[in-house]
C-alpha cells in the first residue's frame, strides 16, 4: 500500500503527505539556453511554472535570476523564459513569463490529446519496477499526468487517483470522490527504491474543473490501456 501521512485536519484545511512510487525516466526535458546550458528533467509542469531537476552536475541558477530555453516532449518544442522562483540543491523551480500568447501555447503544448500521446501503462513495463503489491494499474504521461488504480486482496478496486499538473482527483472506497492541489513533490531517491514525496491540499468540496479535466483524461484514454471493468468503473465514479 502507497504510505500516507495525514498532517493537518483543522477547519477546511487538509493537508496530507503521500509517497508514491515514480519511474525512474522521464521523456519531458528542458533545456536551458542561459550563459549555462543544462538538460534538466521536468519533474512537474503545470500553466504557470514547473520544476525542474538535474541529474548529474551542479548549476549556478540562484532565485530571482531569468532562465530561457526549450520545453522538449516527444517531438514537440516549445520556446519559453521564466524566473526561478525556489532552488533546493539540483532542484528548482520556476515560473513562466506569461503573456497572452504564451498562455495559448502553454495550453497547446500540454494539451489532452499531447498528454494521451504520451501515456504509458507501466503496469506493463518490462522493467523490474518496485511497485506495492496493492497498486495494479499505473498510467503516465511524464510530469503532467499520472493515474493510480490500487485494489483490494480479492482484486476489486480499492481506490484511484488523477493528478493532473498542479492538482488531482481521487475516489475511496467508502469517502466517494476527493480533489485538491499538489502543494509539493521531491524526490525520496534510495540505491533500492525510486519514489516521490507528494504534499497535498484536499478541496472542502469537489471541484468542477478539476472533475472536469479527470474526466477528458479518461474519457480519451485507449481502451487498451485498462482492463474494461477497471474502465468502467472509473467512468461509474467520475461521472461519465
Amino acid at each position: 500500500m502507497e504510505n500516507h501521512l495525514s498532517l493537518i485536519k483543522t477547519g477546511y484545511q487538509d493537508i496530507e503527505k503521500r509517497i508514491l512510487p515514480r519511474f525512474p525516466f522521464n521523456y519531458l526535458i528542458f533545456k536551458s539556453s542561459c550563459n549555462e546550458p543544462h538538460v534538466f528533467a521536468v519533474k512537474d509542469i503545470s500553466y504557470s511554472g514547473m520544476q525542474l531537476s538535474l541529474k548529474d552536475g551542479g548549476h549556478s541558477f540562484k532565485i530571482g535570476e531569468a532562465i530561457s530555453g526549450e520545453l522538449h516532449w516527444k517531438g514537440a518544442i516549445l520556446s519559453l523564459d521564466a524566473d526561478v522562483k525556489w532552488v533546493h540543491g539540483q532542484r528548482l523551480g520556476v515560473e513562466f513569463k506569461v503573456d497572452p500568447s504564451f498562455d495559448d501555447q502553454i495550453k497547446n503544448f500540454l494539451s489532452i490529446s499531447n498528454i494521451i500521446k504520451s501515456m504509458r501503462p507501466l503496469h506493463r513495463s518490462p522493467m523490474e519496477l518496485d511497485i506495492p503489491t496493492d497498486l495494479k494499474y499505473w498510467l503516465q504521461a511524464d510530469g503532467p499526468v499520472e493515474i493510480f488504480v490500487w485494489c483490494h486482496a480479492h482484486s476489486e478496486i480499492s481506490r484511484f487517483q488523477l493528478i493532473m499538473m498542479d492538482s488531482f482527483v481521487e475516489y475511496q472506497d467508502g469517502k466517494g470522490l476527493k480533489s485538491g492541489k499538489v502543494v509539493t513533490k521531491r524526490d525520496l531517491d534510495t540505491p533500492l527504491v525510486t519514489e516521490d514525496e507528494f504534499v497535498f491540499e484536499m478541496d472542502e468540496r469537489l471541484d468542477d474543473d478539476r472533475l472536469k479535466f479527470a474526466r477528458d483524461i479518461v474519457s480519451h484514454l485507449p481502451q487498451e490501456y485498462l482492463p474494461e471493468s477497471v474502465f468502467d468503473f472509473l467512468k461509474l465514479k467520475l461521472g461519465l
